[in-house]
């Protein structure tokens, strides 16, 4: 393998164009004011400090920046990975920044050891693994979670936190404890974020939330007022800090799914962002460099890191040409990290919470869900289910739910393909459905053509024989002729099935006719039983094939 596959940078680098340098420079600085807040906001929602909201923004980001194929790719960390990452500490680590730090980056490890894992065995297939609707109901489940376990900072109150409903019921208890100037000030800034997305959308909102919340923490003395601010931040550049083995064999599962939620994020963020002639990004690379990025930002102390969408979109539309710009931006938040603790530290709890929850609501698509529905009301019902899971059962569980979905999505499909009864557009050679709107088509006295579609194999065997059944019974016809060019693939079972109905039928006086087999499936049908039954009398090239010869034999 060539060593500029595993390393896009050492082909990329060296052909570096001096008028990049500008657009680079640019788009870095402007994904930084998105990223360096964000990163912090991040790591408050797993109750770790600022500064490994930091690192995150800059080991992995640098370490991507070497690796990754996607040149507008922004890698830190996301509100679903910060919210993943919170569900395992809380259970792993309960106690003290330091069991915190070591378990977040012993987390971040074995994500990075997994997505390595995945590519090693060519696994990239698996960003496809779950359905749009699934993952529209598992993020807002996840959004509707993070706005709930932030609501206590924006108002200023404290309780344990115990599930999503019980939090709601505890919350509303506290309210008669809430802090007035922690609320107004929650209440301003959400009001500024959300008035420069609709103004300038392009200015960094987060970055001028949390400025002015600073500048007005420094200048009235908000926390002399009661307002939680986030104190003191341990600056200075991130150290080595080895993996809590220990740890490790209890925390795999949720690593798995943080490393389902990185990859999936990762790669329709750099296809989302791609521009014509860059190429699409190849998943499994991208699991390399995602794994190895997540590897080395937890031995420097990083929580689990993958690409985020919103910060791409900025990187990319800021006129990011190569991943020179992710370079920069982890320069930023480097300089943030050493040069701008002591301002940082006037920051109340409160400007982060309300960062996290205007970026959270942007997971939360209710109008999406109205599509979905609108569509076809089963996936609506899935996307539902996604979405009570999380809330139910929490979030790494909800990642399991949303697996075994998508994949009881799969089988309904797979388990139910179409079977269509067709006739010919009279006077041309094309096949369609029958339907009222072309009562001109043709059919033939003793002829039934059916179209089925999908792979035929165990699971849906069966019911295709049911779904054909009631059409032989009404017609009774001298010939089935299954046109087979939908069929992609066919198993033994699905074999056997037309084997089996091949006899019946025979038995019947009706005679079975396949045509329009693929090769591959032309091929196997060849090699069996059924094969040898039809022989070329009863297999043909296509319908036009079949008819004539239909014609020839059954039509005086």
């Amino acid at each position: 393998m060539d060593v500029t596959t595993l390393v896009p940078s050492l082909a990329w680098l060296p052909r570096y164009r001096r008028e990049w340098v500008r657009p680079d420079l640019m788009a870095g600085l402007t994904a930084a004011a998105v990223v360096v807040p964000k990163a912090m906001a991040y790591a408050t929602i797993a109750q770790l400090p600022l500064q490994v909201g930091l690192y995150t923004a800059i080991v992995p980001m640098v370490v991507y920046a070497l690796l990754g194929a996607s040149r507008p790719l922004s890698v830190s960390t996301t509100t679903t990975i910060a919210i993943l990452t919170a569900a395992e500490l809380g259970r792993a680590a309960p106690g003290g920044d330091a069991a915190m730090i070591a378990a977040a980056a012993t987390l971040s490890v074995l994500v990075g050891l997994l997505l390595g894992l995945a590519a090693l065995l060519r696994l990239g297939f698996v960003a496809n693994f779950i359905s749009d609707p699934v993952l529209t109901g598992f993020k807002s489940g996840i959004g509707l979670v993070i706005v709930v376990d932030q609501l206590p900072k924006l108002l200023g109150v404290h309780f344990a936190k115990t599930g999503f409903f019980r939090d709601l019921v505890a919350l509303a208890g506290q309210l008669p404890e809430t802090s007035l100037p922690t609320l107004l000030l929650a209440l301003g800034l959400l009001l500024v974020l959300v008035v420069l997305e609709h103004v300038a959308p392009r200015a960094p909102a987060a970055l001028v939330a949390i400025g002015i919340a600073i500048a007005v923490s420094g200048l009235l003395g908000l926390e002399q007022m009661g307002v939680a601010t986030v104190g003191a931040v341990s600056g200075g550049l991130p150290t080595l800090l080895p993996p809590q083995f220990a740890l490790a064999w209890s925390m795999w599962p949720a690593a798995a799914g943080i490393a389902l939620m990185s990859f999936t994020e990762s790669i329709a963020a750099a296809r989302a962002f791609g521009a014509p002639g860059e190429g699409r990004p190849e998943p499994n690379q991208e699991l390399f460099a995602l794994g190895v990025a997540n590897v080395a930002g937890g031995l420097f102390g990083a929580m689990p890191s993958g690409g985020g969408t919103s910060q791409t979109a900025v990187n990319r539309l800021a006129g990011a040409r190569t991943q020179v710009a992710g370079l920069v931006t982890a320069a930023a938040a480097l300089a943030t990290l050493l040069l701008l603790g002591p301002v940082i530290a006037l920051m109340p709890q409160a400007a982060l919470a309300a960062v996290v929850v205007f970026y959270s609501l942007e997971l939360i698509k209710p109008a999406e869900f109205a599509a979905i529905g609108r569509v076809r009301r089963t996936e609506f019902y899935w996307a539902a289910i996604a979405c009570a899971g999380v809330m139910l059962l929490g979030t790494l569980r909800g990642i399991l739910v949303a697996v075994v979905v998508s994949l009881v999505s799969l089988a309904q499909q797979a388990y139910n393909p179409p079977v269509h009864v067709l006739g010919r557009k009279r006077g041309t050679s094309a096949f369609r459905t029958l339907s009222p709107e072309h009562p001109d088509d043709e059919t033939w006295p003793g002829l039934l053509i059916l179209r089925p579609e999908g792979r035929l194999f165990f699971a849906n065997a069966e019911r295709v024989a049911d779904r054909i059944r009631p059409m032989l019974d009404r017609q009774r016809p001298r010939v089935l002729l299954l046109d087979c060019r939908a069929i992609i693939d066919i198993e033994y079972t699905a074999l056997r099935m037309l084997i089996d109905a091949e006899e019946r039928l025979r038995s019947e006086g009706t005679s079975l006719w396949l045509a329009g087999l693929n090769p591959e499936v032309l091929e196997v049908v060849r090699r069996s039983a059924l094969g040898e039954r039809l022989g070329r009398e009863r297999m043909f090239f296509n319908l036009d094939a079949a008819i004539h010869a239909f014609e020839a034999r059954h039509v005086a």
